[in-house]
């Protein structure tokens, strides 16, 4: 098959799997966009068309979810984001995509079998500068070059056994302003040029149908089933990041 029409065969599902992602669960399943359309071309230029889609998908999102987020957890995790996308800006052209993978992978991995296999009574925890700058720094971090910040912030969200809606809604504020802050490096080191920007416009229909279909099962879902799903998706997200890690060292 041709490689630009297996592109645009991968990209649309990207885009919608993003959607439904952000919109429903606040997970990590959008690290799934980026190596679906690196299949077809260079990682760098598929992460530089999906930023303005995901800054599209943040910004429908911020409206829906704009009474539904947790200012204290916010006012943790951004500072420590923003020092994370600078570092990751600074160290674009020297650090590998697949060991940040695999770190991230690896993480995500050991979080959830603690869930799964670990102590049948977790105790719930409540927001902590500490941990939350840490895991705000990592997010941003790897959210810069790979756009795989959900897994970092749903390990330390995901504890605090949030209010399925506060979960979605302090992720989607989160990363609707990393996202729109990794716009500036992106656009100096040449990222969102004219092609690049193109290609994101031809995908951006798709957009909405991924946030219709991420808002409906949002809803539709009870609290447990809900957080059972979320980690479910990390293992997923987690899977894939450290199986994409390997094989590219």
């Amino acid at each position: 098959m041709h490689q630009e029409s297996l592109f645009y065969i991968l990209a649309p599902i990207a885009v919608v799997l993003a959607g439904i992602s952000k919109s429903g669960f606040g997970t990590g399943l959008g690290v799934f966009a980026v190596p679906l359309m690196a299949i077809v071309i260079p990682p760098a230029q598929a992460a530089a068309i999906m930023l303005p889609i995901l800054c599209a998908i943040d910004l429908f999102n911020i409206w829906h979810y704009r009474r539904s987020w947790d200012r204290q957890n916010l006012s943790i995790l951004l500072p420590a984001a923003l020092l994370g996308i600078a570092l990751g800006a600074f160290t674009f052209r020297y650090l590998s995509d697949a060991h940040i993978r695999v770190l991230i992978g690896l993480i995500a991995l050991v979080f959830v079998g603690n869930f799964f296999f670990g102590r049948t009574t977790v105790e719930k925890k409540s927001p902590d500068r500490l941990r939350g700058s840490f895991w705000g720094a990592i997010a941003g971090f790897v959210s810069f070059g790979v756009h795989a910040g959900g897994p970092p912030v749903s390990v330390y969200l995901l504890p605090q056994r949030l209010e399925k809606s506060i979960f979605v809604g302090t992720n989607v504020v989160f990363f609707t302003i990393v996202n729109y802050v990794k716009l500036i490096p992106y656009y100096f080191l040449g990222q969102l040029n004219v092609s690049n920007l193109t290609t994101s416009l031809i995908l951006s229909p798709l957009i909405p149908v991924g946030i219709w279909l991420g808002v409906k099962l949002h809803g539709r879902i009870n609290q447990r089933l809900f957080y059972r799903l979320v980690y479910l998706f990390l293992l997923i997200a987690g899977v894939k990041l450290l199986y994409d890690g390997i094989v590219n060292i």
